[in-house]
């Protein structure tokens, strides 16, 4: 018996339903059967479900006879399903990644209610995702397990049955089925929820909830199936009459039924143009019948839409819809114009700074698309503060990552007054990307641009070699980078590399990377803070998990099964996860640090912590392998996609043939490197020495300062670098505990 059984209903979805089905299949959770069920498809889901059952023994296809439509083909399914607990999953949407898993741990923790809720996102063909906006009823604070009188606005949920998991005896001991027509889901959510003595809730997104371009969804097809309506809601209330213990619920199904009905009403795209007066008398009808004795109507708007519901006056109602509607788009052309003319009026006021004098004082710096204070403009900055500390610091950050900007740092909201100023009259600009088209180079600005990594990937004009990999204006980007005066190198590779791909009069400076100061002058102490600060223990080993972004993939998902390397690889190992900023947060990696040993650092703000925190590395194409390698401490390259990787983004060289360290391709080869000891053996150091000759040119502890002192304080002449060779990187975590411990 499989602790879960996920019955899938197919019809026309050929086009679908084989995502559909490996998102279930590609989960990290094994415990499960499939009951698909082909409703007399005319297209081609039905052989491709038996494709799939063909291949895996977890999925069983049920072929009906004739088309019986979504609420009956469920019941099907449910005869067939011997689960401790049915999930139901329409054949176009999806599971996210670990949702199998994070819904079993819920289960086991909550002791197997009658009913879990767990939350879904609404995915578009265009790539966007809007999360539920009623996300925050699915809080898991207070009681684990409740009833629904201790949380009522769970009624206020999107009453859908794919976002719950139903303990299969509780459905069987209520008897209850899902009825034909439209909205089938109402009788049996309704009656599920007020009938089950214990809820649970998990708040996390399991399910992608497909918005299909091309319709297939009832909510957005025109049709008098919509008057199926009536029937579903004298299903929940004939459920209500037959067990009076639960006639305390009258009150608030009678108040999802009006709400209902005027959604139906007021939607455009759903009851045809001659039936929606007919389906308003009927709803009126309705009301008035099953209107609950000392009922008293919401405040507001949708006060008055339930009188006018009762006195039948439909009329009035139209005229509502329709003045609603009215104000909603002029409000809509308002809010246009507003922002048309606080863009208008702060560009004016931008062309107004730009004629006032430079101030030769302030320095506007900004690193990732103004997300934060980090990478080599912060380290800068840190060290102007301590050479120069008469020049005014000021932080270009966008509204929604103030939050990430430490305590002192001045910062001007990207958009704002102040930032307009600052970047009109700011003798330097530093970034680590490009500002904005819109900020003007003045005569007499000095913009320095730093980079954030050296290049392994195709960059600048050479990705015109891989459209895969960009939509890019390379017309624009030449012009973004005529604005540079510096360009900042962090060994000659990038030089050479920087001055092809962006051709362009800038001097280029090969100072090294300031923000790798840090790996060489940290000391035994600062190791060890860290390292206390993240939670690890002494002794243990700690692998930080660092892969790059990937044109082909748009979420972060890692391309390992970390909890079972976790476990393969012992209880003296923990590993540090970190997604490329391009990454959305998602609930995928919390959910993978409750052992404790994977611990999610994609938000930490200091990378160059984790690196000192770190034993190894684990990283594909990132560049921090280069940043690393400056810690002399090993690296390990997972790159089981490094065919695809090198075709559809293109490569400066074979990573394969000269890799800082040992090289696995499979999950298998990198679990032996790391359990053999091999990441750190003889053979691997010899690997990494070669690349730290190669890419290791300048970041000898004091590029920050070279920097300061050249374009600040106009010095002229470098300060000397210190050879490779001469170098001490900052003590190993082993070294560092070695030295605390002497003390």
């Amino acid at each position: 018996m499989p602790r879960l059984t996920l019955i899938v209903p197919a019809y026309n979805v050929q086009g679908y339903i084989r995502e559909c089905i490996d998102s279930v299949l590609q989960q990290d959770f094994t415990d499960f059967e499939i009951v698909a069920v082909d409703d007399c498809s005319p297209d081609g889901s039905g052989e491709i479900m038996d494709e799939f059952a063909r291949r895996d023994t977890r999925v069983r296809v049920l072929h009906l006879a004739e088309n019986v439509g979504l609420g009956r083909a469920r019941n099907a399914g449910i005869e067939q399903a011997t689960g401790d607990y049915l999930l139901f999953l329409d054949s176009d949407d999806t599971l996210a990644p670990g949702s199998l898993s994070a819904i079993a741990r819920r289960l086991d923790t909550t002791d197997d209610p009658d009913v879990l809720i767990f939350d879904y996102t609404r995915t578009y063909w265009d790539g966007r995702r809007l999360p539920n906006q009623r996300a925050d009823l699915l809080t898991e604070t207070g009681p684990a397990v409740f009833s629904l009188a201790d949380r009522p606005e769970l009624l206020d949920l999107l009453q859908i049955v794919w976002n719950k998991a139903y303990r299969r005896d509780f459905i069987t001991r209520h008897g209850f089925q899902f009825p034909p027509g439209y909205y089938e889901d109402a009788p049996w959510t309704y009656s599920t929820l007020i009938a089950a003595d214990r809820l649970a809730v998990l708040d996390r997104t399991c399910v992608f909830y497909r918005q299909r371009r091309e319709g297939g969804n009832i909510l957005r097809t025109v049709s008098r199936k919509h008057f199926d309506v009536f029937d579903q809601y004298d299903r929940v209330f004939a459920y209500l009459d037959k067990h009076p213990e639960l006639d305390h619920w009258r009150t608030a199904v009678f108040r999802k039924m009006a709400d209902h009905y005027l959604t139906i009403m007021e939607k455009p795209g759903r009851l045809p143009r001659n039936a929606r007066s007919e389906f308003f008398q009927r709803a009126s009808a309705e009301y008035r019948r099953r209107l609950p004795d000392g009922f008293v109507r919401p405040p507001g708007g949708r006060g008055y839409k339930y009188a006018l519901l009762g006195m039948g006056s439909y009329p009035a109602l139209a005229a509502a819809t329709r003045a609603r509607r009215l104000r909603n788009r002029s409000s809509l052309r308002s809010r246009e114009r507003v922002v048309r003319a606080k863009r208008a009026a702060m560009g004016m006021f931008y062309q107004s700074q730009l004629r006032m004098g430079l101030d030769d004082n302030l320095a506007v710096f900004s690193a990732y698309w103004s997300r934060g204070y980090s990478c080599n403009p912060a380290a800068i900055d840190a060290e102007l503060a301590r050479l120069a500390p008469h020049i005014r610091r000021v932080w270009a950050v966008r509204a929604d990552q103030v939050n990430r900007v430490p305590k002192g740092v001045e910062v001007a909201v990207v958009g704002s007054r102040s930032y307009w100023t600052a970047v009109a009259r700011a003798k330097y600009l530093v970034n680590n990307v490009n500002f904005a088209n819109a900020v003007v180079k003045r005569e007499g600005q000095i913009h320095l641009q730093t980079h954030h990594g050296t290049p392994l990937k195709t960059m600048g004009l050479d990705q015109m070699n891989f459209p895969a990999s960009t939509s890019m204006d390379f017309e624009d980007l030449l012009k973004r980078c005529d604005r540079w005066d510096y360009s900042l190198s962090a060994n000659r590779f990038s030089t050479t590399v920087w001055e092809r791909v962006y051709p362009c009069r800038y001097t280029s400076l090969e100072t090294g990377y300031p923000r790798n100061d840090v790996l060489i002058n940290s000391t035994a102490a600062d190791v060890a803070r860290v390292r206390r600060e993240l939670g690890l223990k002494d002794g243990s080993s700690v692998f930080l998990y660092m892969p790059t972004h990937r044109e082909y993939q748009k979420d972060f998902t890692p391309r390992l099964d970390l909890p079972r390397l976790a476990d393969e690889l012992g209880e003296d190992v923990t590993l540090l996860v970190r997604g490329h900023y391009f990454y959305k947060p998602n609930g995928r990696m919390a959910e993978l640090q409750t052992s404790g040993r994977i611990i999610d650092v994609s938000a930490h703000q200091s990378v160059e912590d984790l690196y000192l925190a770190s034993d190894a590395l684990i990283t594909d194409y990132s560049s921090a392998m280069f940043d690393y390698a400056n810690l002399d401490r090993p690296i390990v390259i997972f790159a089981d996609d490094w065919d695809t990787y090198k075709v559809v983004r293109g490569t400066y060289f074979d990573l394969m043939a000269e890799p800082p360290g040992a090289v696995a391709t499979s999950q298998a080869q990198l679990t032996e490197i790391l359990g053999s000891g091999e990441w750190r053996s003889e053979k691997s150091a010899a690997f990494r020495s070669e690349f730290r000759e190669r890419y290791c040119d300048y970041d000898d502890g004091h590029a920050a300062e070279r920097v300061v002192r050249k374009v600040f304080l106009g010095e002229e002449s470098l300060l000397p670098v210190v050879p490779l060779a001469e170098r001490k990187p900052a003590p190993s975590p082993a070294q560092a505990l070695e030295s605390v411990e002497r003390v």
